[in-house]
C-alpha cells in the first residue's frame, strides 16, 4: 500500500511525465515544419517514450493501491530559434525530470518505503542515459556549426546514448 505522501508524489510525476511527452512533441512539430525531419523523428521518439514512463507510474500507483490521477497540462513553448536552443531546452528539461526523480527516491527513503525505491531504480538510469544523450547531440550541434545541420539531421537517430542495462518491460 502507498503511503498518501509517495502517492501524491508519484502523481505529480504522472504529471511531469505526461507534460514531457507534449513539449518533446511541440518540439517536433517545430523541427519537422522548419525541415528537420531528423531531428523531428528523435523528438517524437522522445515523446513516445516520455508516454511510456507516464504509464509506467499510473501502473505503478494502482497497482500499489492508489489511485492514479490523470492531470490537465499547460501548453508547451511551441517555437525556438534553432536546433540548438531546441536541445538546449531538452537538456535543461531532462535535468529538471532528473531532480523531480530524486525528490521521489528521497522521500521513499524518509518513509522507508522500498518498494518504491526500487521502482524508482530504473527511472535513475533512464536519467542518466537521457542527459547523456542529449548532451551528445548538444556536441554534434555544436561541433558541425548551425549552418551545417543537413548531415546532423540525417543522423540524428544513430546519436542515441547506450542502454544502461536491461529494460523492463512497460
Amino acid at each position: 500500500m502507498l503511503k498518501k505522501k509517495v502517492e501524491d508524489i508519484c502523481n505529480r510525476q504522472v504529471e511531469r511525465e505526461a507534460y514531457s511527452s507534449n513539449l518533446y512533441l511541440a518540439m517536433a512539430i517545430w523541427a519537422e515544419t522548419n525541415g528537420f525531419a531528423g531531428v523531428a523523428g528523435w523528438l517524437y521518439v522522445q515523446a513516445d517514450e516520455e508516454r511510456m514512463h507516464m504509464l509506467k507510474f499510473i501502473k505503478y500507483i494502482n497497482e500499489r493501491g492508489g489511485k492514479a490521477v490523470i492531470p490537465a497540462l499547460k501548453k508547451p513553448v511551441a517555437e525556438y530559434k534553432n536546433v540548438e536552443d531546441v536541445f538546449k531546452e531538452v537538456l535543461k528539461h531532462e535535468e529538471f525530470v532528473t531532480a523531480s526523480i530524486n525528490e521521489i527516491v528521497a522521500l521513499t527513503l524518509d518513509e522507508k518505503d522500498f518498494n518504491t525505491h526500487n521502482f524508482l531504480q530504473w527511472f535513475v538510469m533512464e536519467q542518466v542515459e537521457e542527459e547523456a544523450s542529449v548532451k551528445n547531440i548538444l556536441d554534434k550541434v555544436r561541433l558541425v556549426g548551425k549552418n551545417n545541420l543537413y548531415q546532423f539531421d540525417r543522423d540524428i537517430l544513430g546519436l542515441r546514448a547506450p542502454s544502461t542495462g536491461p529494460q523492463p518491460q512497460a
